[in-house]
């Protein structure tokens, strides 16, 4: 199990490093090409929502011709668009780029999930999940500080030049140490009857529609502070490129350091209990904060333990939520994963967007934005959580 951690969390790392080192380059990039921050946050947003429909692809393809032809593909978008970031002239090429990157990585949300499907289920693959986002923590971490020290030794093109290099060595590592896991006799043909028919089923499901957007708005609720935190951090708070890096590496601590404790959680009290508690105190963790904050008191000590404790709550509520959206439907994990996955890209991007139009450069519309995922999130856990019980009591009735 730890080997395959060891290579899916790689691989799935190559589309947060996509969003993570250049953050610290953002305020660099609107002075450079001369834009606005909002349209330096739509390179964010271009980012996400092609992540996000590109999923519905990958997912039913990688279920007809196995996992690994999809990660060569995808790869190989993900490689070509980086180059073009690396030379876009302007705010508009880059955001253009930027989107068919997201068309590319978006293979590295997908096939890694559905991977870890075809190993295992329940909290065998709530472990595994959690093992592979520990893999992945180290993005949030080593990120944004590399493209700090990047921008120490050339401009922000050189951050992408270094990110297409990562995803040459990500192909090299999927033809080399990554076995194909769905065997031919499971894999199911692409076409409109069964996308339709299979689509159909998920959307009919409240259980994983309803944990999907759960942990959909947990995700944008992320995807709000990333895409803002860069402005706040060095523009109120006066951090250096360095500083913010390290700042957010704080705050990335908290979520995938309690991601950890999600499968241990889970085997001692139920998944059912992890997530509703992780969704509460996800939720006042981010009322008190942004209550704070709008009282004049939001410092940066404050704000950084106060998004610490958000997003420590988050590391409960994300991968617990995965796998069990995905864990009924083990016949179309593919296009389970693939669906899930858009929603909750389009449900973040959507969510960045909103909160530009609001955006000041302070912390007090982030914390904001925040805290309405938060809210939106403990609604849907709560009405998820009681048709689950329902159905677990007539199972058990039955």
């Amino acid at each position: 199990m730890l080997r395959a951690a060891l290579i899916l969390g790689l691989l799935s790392a190559v589309g947060p490093f996509a969003i993570d080192m250049y953050l610290p380059a953002m305020p660099a990039i609107a002075a450079s090409l001369g834009a606005e921050v909002s349209a330096v946050q739509l390179t964010l947003t271009a980012y996400f929502v092609a992540f996000g429909l590109a999923q519905l692809f990958y997912g039913p393809w990688a279920d007809q011709v196995g996992r690994k032809l999809p990660l060569f593909v995808g790869l190989a978008i993900f490689a070509a668009a980086t180059v073009a970031c690396a030379l876009a002239g302007s705010i508009e090429q880059l955001i253009a780029a930027r989107a068919l990157q997201g068309l590319g990585g978006a293979v590295l949300m997908v096939v890694p999930r559905a991977v870890i499907r075809d190993m295992h289920t329940g909290p065998a693959a709530t472990k595994l999940m959690a093992m592979v986002m520990l893999v992945i923590s180290v993005s949030p971490m080593l990120a944004p500080l590399a493209g700090a020290g990047l921008i120490a030794f050339g401009d922000w093109r050189l951050i992408f030049w270094v990110l297409g290099a990562v995803a040459l060595l990500s192909l090299m590592l999927t033809a080399t140490a990554l076995p194909e896991t769905l065997p031919s006799e499971s894999r199911v043909a692409v076409n409109l009857a069964n996308l339709w028919r299979g689509t159909k089923v998920l959307l009919r499901d409240p259980v994983f529609m309803g944990l999907t957007f759960i942990g959909g708005f947990g995700f944008a609720s992320f995807m709000v502070f990333i895409s803002s935190a860069s402005f706040v951090y060095t523009g109120e708070f006066g951090l250096t490129p360095t500083g913010f890096s390290l700042a957010f590496a704080i705050n990335a601590i908290g979520f995938f350091g309690a991601s950890q404790a999600a499968g241990p959680l889970a085997d001692k009290i139920g998944i059912m209990t992890v997530i509703r508690w992780a969704v509460v105190g996800f939720a006042g963790c981010s009322a008190v904060l942004f209550a704070v904050a709008l009282s004049g008191y939001g410092t940066l000590p404050v704000v950084m333990a106060g998004l610490f404790l958000g997003n420590a709550c988050l590391g409960l509520v994300i991968p617990t939520t995965m796998v069990m959206a995905l864990d009924p439907h083990g016949a179309i994990a593919g296009l389970a994963s693939s669906l899930g996955g858009t929603f909750q890209m389009v449900t973040g991007g959507l969510m960045v967007v909103v909160t530009g139009l609001f955006f000041d450069g302070t912390a007090v519309p982030m914390i904001g934005a925040i805290m309405l995922c938060a809210f939106c999130a403990l609604v849907l856990a709560l009405r998820t959580l009681a048709v689950m019980h329902r159905v677990s009591t007539n199972a058990v009735q039955g």
